[in-house]
C-alpha cells in the first residue's frame, strides 16, 4: 500500500473537505466522485450519474432495502438511490459542512438520514444494512482492514457491498510512488492507496466473498481532464481562486497540485480506478 510521508488523521480529512467546500461544489458539483464515460460525449453530470447506475446495477437493489453510504458527501448519491430505487439510505461523513448540506435533502426525503461520524468508530448495530457502498472514501481510512471488518459486521447475512476506489498499480515502480502516488495521498489527505490485490485480501480476511473486480480506469479518467481544465479557467477568471492559492493560511491549497497529477497518474497507468463487489455469506 502507498502511504503518505505525513500521517493523515480523520480531523485532517474533515478539515480538507470543510475548507475546500466551495471549490469542490464549483468544480465537481453535488456528486464528489468520478464520472463514467461510455461514448465520450456525455456531460460530466451525465457521466457521474452513469457511474451511480453502474454501481447500483451491481448491487441488485430492491425497494425497502437499507443502504449505508460510507463517506456520503453532500448526500446527492443517497438521494439519487432513494428516488430511483425506493431504498432507505443512511449516510455518514466526517465533514460538518457536508453534513449540513446533506441534511437539507433528508428534510425533504424521509428515506434519507445522515450523521457526522467516523466509519471506523461507527455506532451502528451489527447486521443493520442490506447493502453498504463506499464511493472514493476508503482511501481516507487509516486502517483498511478495520474498514472492511466494519462492513462485514454491519451487513446482514446475504448483504452486498460495493466500493469504488482509487488504486495504485500492483508493484508500482519507485518513480511512480515518489512523483505521483505518494504526493497524491499527501495532498488529497488519503491515509493510504491500496492495490486491487490488497483490497481483495482485506475483504476476504473480513469474511466477505469477493464477487467481482472491474477496472474502470479508462472510462473514468476523463473526469480529471475536465476538472484540470475547469481549475485552470477558474484561476484565470476568478480572483478568489488566485487569492486562495496565495494564502499561506490555507492549509489545503496544495491539493491544486494533485488535480493535474491524478490525470497524469491515470495516463501512465500508475493509478487505477476499480469497482469491487462482495457479499456476506448467509
Amino acid at each position: 500500500m502507498i502511504v503518505p510521508r505525513k500521517v493523515q488523521t480523520s480531523a485532517a480529512v474533515a478539515e480538507h473537505y470543510d475548507e475546500l467546500d466551495p471549490f469542490y461544489r464549483e468544480i465537481w458539483g453535488e456528486h464528489l466522485h468520478h464520472g463514467l464515460w461510455k461514448s465520450g460525449r456525455e456531460t460530466l453530470s451525465e457521466a457521474v450519474e452513469a457511474l451511480l447506475a453502474h454501481l447500483a446495477g451491481a448491487l441488485e437493489l430492491h425497494p425497502g432495502h437499507h443502504i449505508c453510504d460510507v463517506g456520503c458527501g453532500y448526500g446527492a448519491t443517497a438521494e439519487w438511490l432513494a428516488r430511483r430505487y425506493g431504498v432507505r439510505v443512511t449516510g455518514v461523513t466526517l465533514s460538518s459542512v457536508q453534513l449540513r448540506k446533506a441534511q437539507t435533502r433528508s428534510a425533504a426525503t424521509p428515506l434519507l438520514h445522515f450523521s457526522l461520524q467516523d466509519w471506523l468508530g461507527n455506532t451502528f448495530e451489527s447486521e443493520s444494512f442490506d447493502c453498504v457502498i463506499a464511493i472514493e472514501s476508503s482511501e481516507h481510512m487509516p486502517d483498511k482492514q478495520r474498514f472492511f471488518d466494519e462492513i462485514s459486521r454491519t451487513l446482514r447475512p446475504g448483504g452486498r457491498f460495493a466500493v469504488c476506489a482509487w488504486l495504485a498499480r500492483d508493484g508500482a515502480r519507485s518513480w511512480e510512488e515518489r512523483y505521483l502516488l505518494e504526493p497524491i495521498c499527501r495532498e488529497g489527505r488519503l491515509a493510504g492507496m491500496g492495490s486491487e490485490s490488497e483490497y481483495c485480501a482485506w475483504a476476504s480476511k473480513a469474511g466477505l466473498v469477493v464477487d467481482g473486480f472491474e477496472d474502470l480506469s479508462a472510462r473514468v479518467r476523463r473526469t480529471w481532464a475536465l476538472c484540470t481544465g475547469r481549475v485552470a479557467r477558474k484561476l484565470l477568471t476568478h480572483r478568489q481562486y488566485r487569492r486562495y492559492l496565495l494564502d499561506a493560511r490555507a492549509r489545503n491549497r496544495i491539493f491544486a497540485l494533485s488535480v493535474p497529477r491524478i490525470w497524469i497518474a491515470y495516463l501512465t497507468g500508475s493509478m487505477r480506478y476499480g469497482l469491487m463487489t462482495a457479499h456476506k455469506p448467509k
